[in-house]
This record gives C-alpha cells, structure tokens and sequence, in this order.
C-alpha cells in the first residue's frame, strides 16, 4: 500500500476512533487531547488526540487529563495510532503510563474465508428480533469477560461454568445499550456455538459510516486451539460486507493474536496504542 493511500486510510480511521464515543459521551478538550465521558451507565471510554489537533500532546496535557480521569473515577485510559501521533509514544511513556502496542490490521475482503472452513463449531449473528436476544447479549459479553481475564491464545481451565457465573455481574444498562446499537445497525455481535458445550466464544463489531472496527473477540480459555476466535472474525467481516462496510480494521492483542487475523484477510496498516498506568496493563 502507498504512502498517499495509507495516510487516506488512517485518516478515515481517526474520523471512526472520534466519532464511535460521541453518541453515547460529552467530551471535554484538554489541548490537542479529548476526553470522553459517558453519559449515563455502560463501559467508560478514554482519552485520545483531537482531530483539529495543531500539536502533540505534552507532558502537561496528559497529567491535566489524568487528573480530571481521577477526578470523574474513570479509568485513565489513552488510545490513539501511533503513525497518525507517534510523538505520544514518548510522551506517555514519560507519564509512567504503559503502553500496549497492538497491530493495526485492515481486511483484504479478496482474503475472506468462508467461516466454516476456520472451525467446526457454527457461529451465529444476534438478532434483536429473537426472544433470546437479551440472553444472548449477555452470554457474549459474560465470555468476553471470562476470556479477556484469561488473556493468551492457549489452553487453560475457564470454561462454561465461569462463563455462567459472569452473566449475573453484568452491567443491565450496557447489554440495553448493545440491543439498541445492533437494531439501528451500529453494532453487529456474534456467538460460536454447540448444542453440547453453549457459546464458546464470541465478538462485536462497530459500525460508524461505511467504516467498522471488529473488537472483543474471545474464546473460552477450555475452548481455545479450535479455531473460533478466526471464525468469529470471519462471520463478522461478511456480516458486515453484506451491511455496504467498506472498510473494516481490528487491533490484535499482540503479534500472536495478529497471526489468526492474518488468516482471516487482515492485513497490518500500522499500530494502535493503548495506554493506562503500569499496573492495568498485564
């Protein structure tokens, strides 16, 4: 991919990054950073570069936002891709943050497989219309919660069990919200499945536009090495083709994480960072 294309590229994706929080926060401007600050319950949201930004964020700018992030109980969380801001890297680091490097991938559609050829257990698109949904709802985010607790690509012990006990610490007001973003067509959720074991595994997508961001894929750590995780992903890059999505990205967990994409069509555009103090980030 060429200079000029990579930079169009990365700056639809900024234009998605600003514009996924603003339906559901208020946003507070600290110098060339915004932060978002959910209205109402739900996962709360981060801090990243303004868009109109004229300079890099400084020491004082990220400190000024920490500040108003504990101020709020918020999490002081900081995203953004290093290639469109790679002055922050320092920067933030120089905070006493740590850094997550995730690989920025976007999908070759020519790439796509069919999704049971990844894996052998089916993988089923959410439907508000079903009498299971809000159910549903809560299964996949009760396994994103078992899974990213449990975070690597091997084997391990949690399973449906862990699974089950998740659902009842849910947050009713975020799976109310997931209901409404996937009726308008915001939001597109997933399970993989067997009549046997329940839902394995599971996965979102985000919709703004005609561009999407694939997040929260898990597995349960007793089901991983079966490939779900890439099934997932291919199910909802076809759901999403389907919906008109032109452009669809993730970021992976690490460069291990980023191989099972690559397997799916994804291809690395760059590096999205993630940054929150030392002892939030495993």
């Amino acid at each position: 991919m060429d200079v000029v294309r990579t930079e169009a590229l990365l700056d639809r994706l900024e234009h998605f990054y600003d514009a996924v929080p603003r339906d559901g926060a208020r946003t507070e401007e600290y110098g060339p950073l915004v932060l978002f600050v959910r209205d109402g319950a739900g996962w709360p949201f981060y801090a990243r570069p303004r868009l109109d930004a004229t300079r890099s964020p400084s020491l004082a700018d990220i400190t000024a936002v920490r500040a108003r992030q504990r101020e709020l109980g918020l999490p002081e969380a900081f995203e953004w891709v290093h290639e469109t801001t790679p002055d922050l890297l320092a920067v933030a680091r120089s905070a006493g943050l740590n850094v997550l490097e995730a690989p920025l991938m976007v999908l070759d559609p020519a790439g796509l497989p069919d999704p049971a050829t990844l894996s052998d257990v089916p993988v089923r698109v959410l439907d508000p219309a079903t009498p299971g949904f809000a159910a549903d709802v809560a299964v996949r985010r009760a396994i994103a919660a078992v899974g990213f607790s449990n975070a690597g690509t091997e084997r391990g012990v949690a399973g449906p069990a862990e699974r089950d006990a998740a659902v009842t610490g849910l947050d009713v007001a975020a799976l109310d919200e997931e209901g409404v973003r996937i009726a308008d067509g915001r939001r597109i959720s997933v399970l993989a499945e067997t009549p046997e074991e329940g839902a394995l595994a599971s996965g979102m997508a985000m919709r703004v536009g005609d561009v999407a961001e694939i997040a929260g894929v898990a597995t349960l750590p007793v089901a991983r090495r079966r490939g779900l995780g890439a099934a997932v992903t291919a199910t909802l890059a076809h759901a999403l083709l389907a919906a008109g999505t032109e452009l669809i990205f993730l970021s992976a967990g690490n460069e291990e994480i980023a191989r099972v994409y690559l397997r799916v069509g994804f291809r690395r555009v760059g590096t999205a960072c993630i940054a929150e103090p030392a002892a939030l980030i495993g």
